[in-house]
């Protein structure tokens, strides 16, 4: 990217607001753009910093800038086959993303992880793993986690280590990212909304290893046929692991046991049980692919184990919350897919007050309602998606249903539903938008409210 280049953002979010920043830095002439016809262009500035010589646009982008721009960054949120940015394309702007920026000014090593659900937990594990190991002030971790690549490029330098968090979406618009060590924890349904097909999900997920070579690793999820079957074709070195089958080489689930093949020899590495915090088959899986990925940027196992027996669940993903009247609390606001929110009801052991519902991806919700396995005692339902999960639930013989209209409705109407014994789970197996702004601040209202319990 040369001086003077002219640059359009698209996306006034964290991420942009970053994009502007390095881009400014490099010195390009940088417009910040948001379709939002209801913020002003000094709501807009007052997102920047007041050293920031970018302009500001809101609502229609004006034709002489569609003509101009040379670059266009666009925030993860903004869909890449929208009439704006196949116009910007046909008038010969290249297009990336904040994660593609980000890297151009990369100087260190790159673990890169992405998949449907898993993400958030095992970038904070590696990123804790790396933080034992190299120090904090040698580690970044960035991507869709909520802290911007952009924001953090910069301060990297030969012998620091990015971990990135990287959804489909950042993954749909990079070229050169490169990472020394990739993951795919799994891909199931998700975002079909944005994404159409799973043929195009997957492959956004794949693009991750596309840059990748031979002298690379990818870690892959041997019992996700998507991921198992990309190994063939992918271009780094693979290395799995599964919770279900032992592997010649990789990492698998023995018993209790979690153990590395090499050549079909065996090394037990740890105990699920004695050195773990976390609940749950899927994290389980998410500690070995930590452990992969660490051991892929060459961290000693004993540094990697150390940082694994301390770690604890990631604030809003299966995160215990307390016991009220008896009754167990569980913050599960990350399950935004059925799937996730599968993994959500395989981790509880006491009869199960579910809420779920939320905003629509287009999702199918068979597989979600067929692993309540006669935990789930009551369903409660919120949001646009309440009437379709409902259907699907009466058609696989689930009729224990409540509808509430607000958030605080569905709480009270929880406690009340719930007996001393039993579990209140917020597994929504959907996305909280419409409701909420997004996953965090429907996490933070369960906690709010169970903690205002008596």
């Amino acid at each position: 990217m040369k001086a003077g280049e002219k640059c359009l953002v698209v996306g006034s979010g964290l991420s942009g607001i970053g994009s502007v920043g390095l881009l400014e830095h490099m010195g390009a002439e940088v417009i910040l753009y948001d379709s939002n016809e209801k913020l002003t262009v000094e709501e807009l500035r007052g997102r920047l910093p007041k050293c920031s010589r970018a302009s500001c646009i809101t609502g229609e982008l004006p034709e002489q800038v569609l003509a101009n721009t040379e670059t266009v960054v666009l925030s993860p949120g903004v869909p890449t086959d929208i009439p704006l940015v196949n116009a910007l394309r046909d008038k010969g702007a290249a297009i990336i993303g904040e994660i593609e920026l980000g890297f151009l000014q990369e100087k260190g090593r790159v673990a890169a992880i992405t998949g449907t659900n898993g993400k958030t937990t095992t970038t904070t594990l590696v990123g804790e793993i790396m933080k034992a190991h190299l120090g904090e002030d040698k580690t970044f971790v960035v991507g869709n986690i909520g802290n911007p690549y952009t924001s953090e490029c910069l301060k990297t330098a030969l012998d620091t280590v990015t971990v990135g968090e990287i959804s489909s979406f950042q993954l749909e618009t990079i070229s050169s990212f490169h990472p020394a060590v990739s993951a795919i924890l799994n891909i199931t349904p998700d975002h079909l909304n944005r994404h159409h097909t799973m043929e195009a999900y997957a492959a956004a997920k794949e693009n991750i290893a596309v840059n990748q070579d031979k002298s690379d690793i990818c870690v892959l999820n041997y019992d996700n046929t998507y991921t198992r079957n990309f190994a063939e074709r992918c271009p780094a070195r693979v290395v799995f692991f599964s919770s279900s089958e032992k592997l010649e080489e990789g990492y698998y689930l023995k018993g209790d046991k979690v153990v590395k093949a090499v050549r079909g020899q065996e090394r037990e590495v740890l105990d699920v049980h004695t050195d773990m915090n976390l609940a749950g088959i899927c994290n389980v899986e998410n500690v070995m692919a930590a452990i992969a990925i660490a051991e892929g940027m060459e961290v000693p196992v004993d540094i990697i184990l150390k940082v694994i027996k301390t770690f604890k669940a990631v604030e809003h993903r299966i995160e215990f919350v307390a016991t009220k009247g008896g009754v167990d609390y569980y913050n599960d606001s990350k399950g935004t897919n059925p799937d996730a929110a599968i993994q959500g009801i395989r981790a509880m052991r006491k009869p199960t007050v579910l809420i779920g519902g939320g905003y629509d991806k287009e999702s199918e919700y068979d597989e979600w309602i067929e692993s309540f396995d006669g935990k789930v005692k009551w369903l409660v339902l919120i949001g646009e998606t309440r009437r379709k999960i409902a259907e699907c639930a009466r058609q696989h013989g689930f009729s224990r249903i409540r509808f509430a209209d607000t958030f605080e409705e569905c709480l009270k109407l929880c406690t009340e539903l719930a007996e001393a014994g039993d579990a209140v789970l917020l597994s929504p197996a959907c996305a909280s938008w419409g409701m909420f702004p997004n996953y965090e601040v429907r996490g933070q209202m369960f906690k709010e409210y169970v903690n205002g319990l008596k």
